[in-house]
């Protein structure tokens, strides 16, 4: 008898269960769903870490940090599309999981996500408190007391502790994401059509400060391009290029919230790999350009801040376009935190579904057809996080999170390529069976290496408390092992 810890759902099962769709209205097209991707991509890496990466790790060379981030995306990304195409139902890595390596991987990394977008909501809001703090002070002159504008405690580098800031909670960050999850309450179409307005506001900043910044690019703050190394892993050097290329990751994270979609797609099979591949694409462009240039008008040195691109604004002179940009920072990062939040409750709403979470998170709301309590749960629990944790713990948290469904997305591509050769694929990763997969496994396992020893230990500690969970009350109430028991 096969070990039900390891049983997996069939195919015609997923379809099933994607054809029923269980209450979630099918109304997304491609573009809404490259768009999601867009607005999900498009949002802290750009407007906030990646000063802090060029600063604390990769000087100039961020910029190659940004591309090796982007080849373990792409990767991970062409094996998101092909599963997306075959299983085109809510729940991303962890219903692909299910169906290749068992119920006991598929909730590992469905515990995994929740980390990945209800922790990457909470830095967003953060990053989104720094740009409205910035704005507010350039377009009023008035400093927004930092005691309830940022988090209580910080992470020393230098003790490896935790330590006391003297603020009290960051209240903007809590308050942007209890209003994103009010406008995720009433409605999928609502939110992606309020999410598509702030897309294309994002962009426009983005390309106005290429366009305006780049004339201002002086070359000698790119000498030496890879600054070297301080005899500590990570500062700067080829260290310092691959430990900013896990920080920017962050950068990435997005393009798969679009699978989280599925079931509200109107043709998944085609717009699946639509959305996911062409938003990764559109961002990738767009990031290494950004780096470059804002590496090119400021020295590396003086951008960690939460603000890096207002900064590179500032050199030019033009007081209006840097104001310009804070706006679109603030509208950018408030899509990202839509998209997450969009993402995280259809995690909860599939596993619910499959018994291994309490009925309750996947109740449909009767008018509006959105999983509301898993939304609502998300918020409030996001919005605490955001209050209290500062934005690196976050940032790093996610990016670990993310790498690691990325690893399992591209194992059970080979895994189904052998089950079943035969399965309908509406896309297929190129070069067969193995050449992406394998790329996408070593490329997102190395950036994991490159994390800090902090960071995989508290990915660690969340996993022993899932398992916990799932020991407690997931494995007990499992609909597939139930089904096989008879």
């Amino acid at each position: 008898m096969s070990n039900p810890l390891f049983a997996t759902k069939s195919l015609d099962q997923l379809q099933a269960d994607a054809d029923s769709a269980h209450g979630l209205r099918r109304t997304l097209t491609a573009l809404d769903l490259t768009l999601l991707g867009v607005g999900a991509i498009i949002g802290t890496g750009i407007f906030v870490l990646t000063g802090r990466a060029a600063a604390a790790n990769a000087g100039p060379a961020v910029a190659l940090s940004f591309v090796i981030a982007g080849i373990a995306s792409v990767f991970a990304g062409l094996c998101y599309a092909e599963m997306a195409s075959m299983i085109p139902i809510a729940g991303s890595a962890y219903t692909y999981a299910y169906a290749t390596m068992g119920e006991l991987v598929a909730w590992i990394i469905g515990w995994d996500l929740i980390l990945e977008y209800l922790v990457g909501a909470a830095t967003v809001s953060v990053g989104w408190s720094g740009y409205v703090v910035a704005f507010v002070k350039h377009a009023t002159g008035i400093d927004l007391p930092p005691a309830w504008t940022t988090a209580p405690v910080i992470w020393s580098e230098a003790t490896h502790q935790m330590q006391w800031t003297g603020a009290i909670i960051n209240v903007p960050a809590m308050l942007v994401t209890l209003a994103v999850t009010a406008v995720l309450v009433v409605g999928i179409k609502e939110s992606a059509r309020f999410n598509s307005i702030i897309v294309f506001v994002k962009l426009a900043v983005v390309l106005m400060f290429i366009a305006f910044a780049a004339p201002y690019v002086r070359t000698e703050n790119w000498h030496p391009f890879i600054p070297e190394n301080t005899g500590v892993f990570g500062k700067f050097g080829f260290s310092g290029v691959m430990q900013g290329a896990t920080m920017v990751f962050f950068a990435y994270i997005g393009f798969d919230a679009v699978s989280t979609a599925a079931q509200e797609a109107k043709n998944p099979q085609r717009d699946l790999p639509i959305g996911i591949l062409g938003s990764l694409a559109v961002c990738t462009v767009l990031y290494i350009v950004v780096s470059l240039i804002l590496t090119g008008v400021v020295s590396y040195t003086k951008l960690s801040v939460p603000h890096p691109i207002a900064v590179g604004i500032a050199v030019t002179g033009k007081r209006w376009l840097e104001t310009v940009v804070e706006i679109g920072a603030v509208a950018g990062l408030s899509s990202v935190m839509l998209v997450m939040l969009l993402g995280q409750p259809r995690i909860f709403f599939s596993m619910a579904h499959d018994g291994l979470f309490s009925p309750v998170a996947a109740r449909i709301h009767p008018r509006f057809g959105t999983p509301y309590v898993t939304t609502i749960i998300t918020g409030v629990v996001c919005a605490v996080a955001g209050g209290l944790l500062p934005i690196d713990i976050l940032g790093e948290l996610t990016s670990i999170g993310t790498l690691f469904a990325f690893v399992l997305v591209s194992v059970g591509v080979m895994i189904l390529r052998l089950k079943r050769p035969d399965a309908p694929r509406a896309f297929k990763v190129p070069g067969g069976p193995y050449l992406v997969p394998i790329g996408g496994v070593v490329t997102s396992g190395a950036l994991m290496y490159t994390a800090t020893t902090h960071t995989l230990i508290r990915l660690f500690v969340w996993m022993a408390i899932g398992l916990v969970i799932y020991a407690a009350y997931g494995r007990k109430h499992s609909k597939l092992r139930a089904s096989n028991a008879r």
